[in-house]
C-alpha cells in the first residue's frame, strides 16, 4: 500500500493494519527458517510496509492526530 493511502486512515485502521503486517512478518519467518518460503520478496516487502506504517503513525501523533 502507497503512503498516500495510508495517510488517509485513521490511526486505529493503521494499527490493525501494523497488527496484520506483524503476523503476517511472523509467519514469513517462520517459514525461511523452515526451508518452505516461496518468494524471499515478500519479507522486503511486508518489512518496508510496516516501516511505512510506524512512519505514518509517528506523523500522526506529532500533528496531534
Amino acid at each position: 500500500m502507497k503512503a498516500e493511502e495510508l495517510r488517509q486512515k485513521s490511526v486505529d485502521e493503521l494499527k490493525s493494519e501494523l497488527t496484520e503486517n506483524l503476523k503476517e512478518q511472523f509467519k514469513l519467518r517462520m517459514q525461511q527458517a523452515a526451508g518452505q518460503l516461496s518468494r524471499p520478496s515478500d519479507v522486503k516487502r511486508v518489512r518496508l510496509e510496516i516501516a511505512r506504517i510506524k512512519t505514518i503513525l509517528s506523523e500522526k501523533k506529532v500533528a496531534g492526530k
